[in-house]
């Protein structure tokens, strides 16, 4: 197959001195400038990126499969998704639909010594489709995966409702996989599929963040309450697209998406509940649209996000006075946020330490703002945190994912087909 791709050498364009959000600038000294590379283009909704030490990149595509990224500079399309080419490898079950499709990857620590990774996606061994945690084998040369074996297979996949009026199939998958390099367990973020029952269940694994082993087993000290699935972690989640783990504690935070309001970043805490409860008839409200009250019926009236997010709280402290609460709710908006990742390295200056994430630009009723990144300084005690936003330098994307290379550069992804490589200095 001809994949389209190509290395771009740097642009070296100078970044200019960030701002935090309220106005003031941080001192020029403190401040890391960054120039970029394109690393890839070409590409279709690269979902996420996974590194190995010598630069060796794993990626995805939402709708076409698993690529890899030699350290020489070389593509090989490993396995596709069914009707792809050119990849090799297809699996007949896996199939893109809506927001759903191959997404998250990450590989195993020990890779050097078991050749493991693991990749997010949706199937249809079992009607009418599920989201699994799938483990591969990828062989010595990079040129193939094998030895395919589904860790996890009932996470919740949205399909087609007729009588759903928000989104179609395929919506709300979480699909984050990382490894917590503290306790080494495997961290997979899942979404609430539009379904007003999951995030709350102590059954279905939707709405969760789960915690388990590289077969697929619960953390034995896993802290979910009593008759809640061995898996679970934290749960009563929305759709969270991001976890990453803070440097010096590993504590895990999650990057959440919004409804009409309330992106959320939220530091965990094991068993904890994060507060989403779209149910009908849930702390006074009437009847809502498919038994989903996640947008309706009285958000989508009010102008004011706080307005909005007073009709159905993002994280309900009312009916959930334990709940998790967020570090940082992005100002009481929805502008798309999705993957997170902590920077760590003397490098990033004064945001060494600090958690970068991406925001894809997704306002209200589909307004396309907010594409950026932003730099997110949390309290140690994850209660607070302070936004810088960034000054970019290239053009701003719908940025899906954000992970640290081994270089100590950020790499991102855009939906717009780029993955690129941020220096800084």
């Amino acid at each position: 197959m001809n994949v389209g791709l190509r290395r771009l050498s740097s642009c070296a364009l100078l970044g200019t001195i960030a701002f935090s959000h309220a106005g003031a600038a941080e001192t020029a000294p403190d401040v890391p400038v960054l120039t970029h590379t394109v690393v890839l283009s070409k590409l279709e909704n690269p979902w996420d990126m996974a590194l190995l030490p010598d630069g060796t990149m794993f990626f995805t595509e939402k709708c076409k499969g698993l690529s890899v990224r030699t350290a020489d500079g070389k593509v090989n399309p490993l396995l596709g998704m069914k009707d792809t080419n050119g990849y090799a490898d297809t699996a007949a079950d896996l199939f893109c639909e809506g927001q759903a499709g191959m997404q998250g990857v990450v590989a195993d620590p020990d890779f050097a010594k078991n050749r493991l990774i693991y990749v997010y996606s949706t199937s249809s061994k079992t009607a009418p489709g599920t989201n699994r945690v799938m483990r591969l084998k990828v062989s010595d040369d990079f040129s193939k995966v094998s030895d395919r074996k589904d860790i996890v297979d009932d996470i919740p996949y949205k399909p087609m409702a007729t009588d759903h009026p928000f989104g179609g199939p395929g919506a709300h998958n979480g699909g984050r996989l990382r490894f917590n390099p503290g306790d080494g367990f495997l961290y997979v973020t899942t979404g609430d599929t539009h379904n007003g029952e999951v995030p709350q269940s102590p059954t279905k694994i939707g709405g969760k963040v789960l915690r388990i082993d590289r077969d697929g087993k619960a953390a034995a000290d896993n802290k979910a309450p009593e008759g809640f699935d061995k898996r679970i972690y934290t749960y009563g989640h929305r759709n969270p697209q991001g976890i990453a783990f803070r440097p010096g504690t590993n504590q895990p935070y999650t990057a959440e998406n919004g409804p009409w309001h309330s992106d959320e970043v939220t530091a965990l805490v094991n068993g904890g509940n994060a507060g989403w409860d779209p149910r009908p008839n849930m702390a006074g409200r009437g009847e809502c649209p498919d038994q989903y009250c996640g947008y309706s019926p009285n958000q989508m009236g009010a102008v004011d996000p706080k307005e909005r997010a007073a009709f159905m709280p993002m994280t309900d402290t009312k009916t959930y006075p334990d709940a998790m609460k967020p570090a940082w709710n992005n100002d009481s908006l929805s502008q798309g946020l999705s993957s997170g990742v902590f920077l760590d390295g003397p490098q990033w200056k004064s945001w060494n330490g600090r958690m970068v994430v991406g925001l894809m630009g997704i306002g209200v009723h589909g307004t396309p703002v907010g594409n950026r990144l932003d730099v997110l300084d949390i309290t140690s005690d994850g209660s607070s945190a302070t936004r810088t936003m960034v000054n970019l330098p290239m053009p701003a994307g719908r940025f899906r994912s954000v992970v640290q290379g081994p270089d100590g550069n950020l790499y991102v992804a855009t939906d717009e087909g780029s993955i690129i490589s941020l220096k800084p200095n």
